[in-house]
């Protein structure tokens, strides 16, 4: 079964470092840059995207709810126009930075609060596919599988990949642990790897990502990818870490 690893990067602000993005990079398959609304800046946007580049990494847009200070894991209030026009904003311009790269944006992955509310409420998921599709309706939407965000990207006509997390502990009922309790980040290689082969494992996922704020990232990245290639699965990129 061929299955992605993606990871969120590009989240350091000036000289505010976030994660480790070079060492994590050359490990994946995509690598969903933050837009600048939770975090990054023109010049992070920039670096993280050549250094996509350089391994051959697909280029995603993160959008995000626009706060800074929360880092764009907080709900924020706004109207369907409102958070259309953001997500318009955000992602044209990281088409355009990718574009002045010499490469292109293939896919969008919202981030945080926003992605998590999306993948429950129609009416965030339909303004969010409508702006993917203003700006190309060429884009992949990456969400949960079964979500409503999938589901409006679907109605929208454009294409979609369902996402697991390697990371984040999972509740019984499939949702992600609320990062506000105890146990819902998976930092352990060992522990990472062994959820990323059941969720592999379920079919249900076409790509898996690691957080690239998540500490030691790039340890688990590099772990997760090695137990899917040795269970048989096909995890294109990450060339640097055989």
């Amino acid at each position: 079964m061929r299955i992605e690893l993606n990871c969120d990067a590009g989240e350091s602000f000036g000289p505010w470092r976030m994660g480790r993005d070079e060492e994590l990079i050359p490990l994946v398959s995509a690598v969903n840059v933050a837009c600048g609304a939770h975090a990054g800046d023109p010049l992070t946007i920039e670096r993280t995207i050549a250094l996509a580049v350089v391994v051959g990494a697909a280029i995603g847009a993160h959008p995000g709810y626009p706060d800074r200070e929360g880092f764009g894991r907080r709900d924020l209030a706004m109207s369907a126009q409102e958070l259309e026009a953001s997500i318009v904003f955000q992602v044209s311009a990281m088409a355009g930075m990718a574009r002045a790269a010499g490469a292109e944006l293939r896919h969008v992955k919202v981030h945080g609060a926003l992605y998590n509310a999306a993948a429950r409420d129609p009416g965030l998921a339909e303004p969010i596919a409508r702006a993917v599709r203003r700006c190309s309706p060429a884009l992949i939407v990456v969400g949960p599988p079964g979500s409503a965000l999938l589901a409006a990207a679907d109605a929208a006509g454009l294409a979609t990949q369902a996402e697991g997390f390697a990371d984040r502990a999972y509740e019984p009922d499939g949702a992600l642990r609320s990062r506000r309790l105890a146990g819902a980040l998976i930092e352990d290689p060992a522990a990472a790897a062994a959820q990323a082969l059941d969720l592999a494992a379920s079919g249900r996922f076409e790509t898996l990502c690691v957080h690239g704020d998540t500490p030691g990232a790039p340890e688990i990245a590099r772990a997760v990818r090695e137990a899917l290639v040795a269970a048989g699965h096909e995890v294109p990129g990450g060339g640097s870490a055989r």
